[in-house]
């Protein structure tokens, strides 16, 4: 794996290259083919990434308190629980996926809004504790960010989907966007990784990796930038 922009001294130590600046941090992972394809065929992610990919996501997986991602993502992709680390499920509908119903005490979070229709049952699921209540009618994200921080989850990794990533950025909460591209060519018109309302974030180049063709970089919002 070669390093093409920064100013670290190898991919040795990607987890120093992927080092939070500052506490708090909220990163966002996300993978996509050279037409800009977030899925292939299969309508999942894990269809195209790679081994390179894989080495990232493990790192940025290591190097955070809690892994929030969208409920749709989790039931499309299979999410099981993460060893070590929170996974905090955003449903605006309350509903805990099932393959998230048997999991340990406190390893699996849901963040939802106070009108949502499963939340009685999440908290029966999850423990009402693990069930974070944040706005009426829809999911405030900022206030599910503040209430993860006052649990002490500072260093934040979101995996999507492209909706929930549209809406941190909405929300201006995202200070750094980790994107690989692989190199494949998928058509269709399947998702890119960011859908929903249009957004415009001007981003600044950090770390740029190779490996393989696979291109991974690191990019900081104006949040992360200042």
């Amino acid at each position: 794996m070669r390093v093409l922009v920064g100013s670290a001294s190898g991919p040795s130590d990607l987890a120093g290259l992927y080092a939070a600046p500052r506490t708090p941090w909220l990163r966002v992972n996300m993978v996509s083919s050279v037409d800009g394809a977030a899925t292939g065929e299969s309508g999942k992610s894990g269809s195209i990434n790679n081994a390179a990919d894989k080495v990232v996501f493990d790192t940025l997986r290591s190097l955070a308190d809690a892994v929030v991602v969208g409920a749709g993502t989790l039931r499309d992709e299979g999410y099981r629980p993460i060893a070590g680390t929170p996974l905090v499920a955003v449903s605006r509908r309350g509903s805990v996926p099932p393959r998230l119903r048997d999991a340990a005490p406190g390893s699996v979070l849901m963040a939802t809004c106070a009108a949502a229709e499963g939340l009685a049952e999440a908290r029966s699921v999850l423990g009402a504790e693990h069930v974070l209540v944040a706005g009426d009618d829809s999911v405030d994200l900022a206030l599910v960010v503040a209430a993860l921080h006052d649990r002490g989850l500072t260093q934040l990794l979101s995996e999507g989907g492209p909706t929930l990533l549209a809406s941190l950025l909405a929300a201006d909460l995202v200070d750094e966007l980790d994107a690989t591209v692989v190199p494949r060519l998928v058509g269709g018109s399947g998702p890119r990784i960011v859908t929903g309302p249009p957004v415009e974030v001007p981003l600044t180049l950090h770390t740029l990796l190779e490996e393989g063709g696979t291109l991974l970089a690191r990019w900081l919002t104006p949040r992360g930038a200042d």
